[in-house]
């Protein structure tokens, strides 16, 4: 049998290297071939270099892997004779050129899944936004994707909430789930968008089931965990890997291994290979992506490169060796069923699960835009951003600051949360102006807000401002109808990449306005010292 399926897949790597690649679909539970409804097990490699994958932070700077032609041309060998079908990679820059690496990939019947953040524009954990920068990075990223045919999908964010002091905000990278869902649709194409877990004991299973409850426009396509279980020779049931799998047997979207490959015991043999794909598993798990491709400080590393030179090490000897040892039994589309759109019921608040199923709202760039020219005192143009943290406390301790805030635990979302900080502040000294009868002296702060002259809004514009006016806090996920076309640069997500009753979309907001509350306070609190700390960190 083993001879067979090889055989099989020498055959599907000469054909692919003929045509463009089918597209993968998700239908239930699993991934299958478009073209032939034949089921599709991620074999996969994290392929990033010099990426610090961390929960803890991480360097801004990263190396864009399918951006250097000569480096995909050299390691393509390598996966294909370790039979591997995809590559995750974990940033990428939308701006260069990545048609060479892509043909390189497709002609060896590689598919690429990639993360749409980077270290300096992605979810932060500790003070979570779904904002206009996040909106047009992860589109841009979507965008230059789209032109190819060897894409699996995307990952909106990784390991965000890392434990059970941080479910809030998977809040925030449910509603970029839904936001990227919406704009590939929107589209015409058909790329699917999931999430990427760490393996968390309190909360490996709320947030599986938080990822795939609800609407279908709302919910993951695919949920991925970074599972380091199996260590050494263990077993199915040894591993933890019999517990998971009966954990996860109810998902109705495809779950996999995001990344694998323990490494307490080298050379790593990857015994745990030949049960990822076996019958044990494959009806709930579609495969894995080990981690890594390069041997850094970390020790993961399946091949040691310099320069152009590529050493394989002893465990790519044991990862190749197991990945063309398997002869996994796949599954039809056809077989599926009425079980392709059935979803779960969302988690129910626990002292372990906090995120609310009421979701942030679209980022929309003309709300923003609107607010903006219609202020009257906003921050001075030659403050620096690092310096708006002392300046939001100051106007904070003064005045309700709902409107540019965001609480993901309960469900309540300021209706110009996901402008940039320059706007949000600005917004905030205007009111403080106002509300002090705009009086020349509350639109100074020590020089640091300045008066402007402002011109008729158009009306499209007046009524926008309008309501931004009247309504304070957007109590429901969908405030806006369209999402962001333009840029914004001033945005405060400079950090991270990052199941009770079921929610529906609705089609307006719910919207009104009301006083802080004391997890409102604790939000802004948490914004401020964001601004404060610079946005140093970057929690993957």
């Amino acid at each position: 049998m083993r001879l067979v399926y090889s055989l099989l897949s020498a055959l599907a790597f000469f054909t692919l290297a003929l045509a463009s690649l089918p597209a993968i679909e998700v239908v239930g539970n699993k991934f299958f071939y478009s073209n032939n409804g034949s089921q599709f097990l991620i074999r996969g490699v994290a392929y990033q270099q010099n990426f610090d994958n961390s929960t803890n932070g991480g360097s801004v700077d990263y190396v864009d892997p399918l951006a250097d032609a000569s480096a995909c041309k050299r390691d393509v060998q390598f996966f294909a004779k370790s039979n591997t079908n995809v590559l995750r990679v974990y940033a990428v820059d939308p701006e260069n050129d990545h048609d060479e690496c892509m043909k390189t990939f497709e002609d060896a019947g590689i598919y690429i899944i990639a993360d749409l953040s980077e270290p300096s524009t992605s979810i932060n954990r500790d003070s979570p936004e779904w904002n206009l920068e996040l909106y047009d990075r992860y589109t841009s990223v979507i965008d230059m994707f789209a032109n190819y045919s060897n894409v699996l999908g995307f990952f909106a964010g990784n390991e965000v909430s890392n434990n059970k002091s941080n479910t809030d905000a998977s809040a925030f990278v449910k509603a970029a789930v839904r936001d990227m869902k919406k704009y590939i649709k929107d589209k015409g194409w058909t790329f699917p968008v999931g999430y990427s877990s760490n393996d968390d004991e309190d909360i490996r299973v709320a947030i599986a089931d938080y990822f795939s409850c609800g609407s279908l426009d709302e919910r993951a396509d695919f949920f991925g965990i970074n599972m380091y279980e199996w260590c050494g020779d263990s077993t199915f049931k040894t591993s933890g890997y019999e517990d998971r799998t009966e954990e996860y047997k109810n998902l109705t979207i495809p779950v996999f291994f995001s990344e694998y490959g323990c490494n307490a015991e080298r050379p790593r043999k990857f015994t745990e290979i030949g049960t990822i794909f076996s019958d044990e598993m494959t009806d709930v798990w579609s495969g894995g992506i080990v981690y890594m491709y390069y041997e850094e400080e970390n020790d993961y590393g399946l091949v040691s490169v310099s320069g152009n030179s590529v050493s394989t090490l002893a465990d790519y000897s044991y990862y190749s060796k197991e990945m063309n040892s398997i002869s996994p039994n796949l599954a039809k589309s056809s077989e599926v069923g009425a079980a392709s759109t059935s979803t779960l019921a969302c988690p129910a608040s626990a002292s372990t699960w906090k995120a609310n199923t009421v979701l942030p709202p679209t980022p929309d760039k003309n709300v923003c835009d609107c607010v903006a020219a219609s202020l009257k005192c906003v921050v001075s143009d030659d403050v620096k951003s690092k310096d708006y943290g002392d300046l939001f406390g100051s106007v904070c301790g003064d005045m309700d600051c709902s409107a540019v805030s965001g609480n993901g635990e309960n469900g309540t979302y300021g209706a110009i949360s996901f402008c940039s900080d320059k706007e949000k502040l600005s917004y905030l000294l205007n009111k403080y102006y106002q509300d002090s009868g705009e009086h020349s002296s509350a639109c100074d702060w020590d020089g640091l807000a300045s008066l402007q002259s402002t011109s008729a809004a158009a009306s499209s514009c007046s009524a926008v401002v309008s309501s931004v006016s009247a309504n304070a806090v957007a109590t429901s996920d969908s405030s806006n109808s369209s999402g962001s076309s333009g840029s914004s640069s001033d945005s405060s997500s400079s950090s991270d990449s990052s199941s009770s009753s079921t929610s529906s979309k609705k089609s307006s907001a719910n919207i009104s306005a009301r006083p802080f509350s004391m997890g409102e306070m604790a939000a802004v609190g948490a914004m401020v010292m964001c601004f404060v700390g610079g946005f140093t960190s970057f929690l993957l």
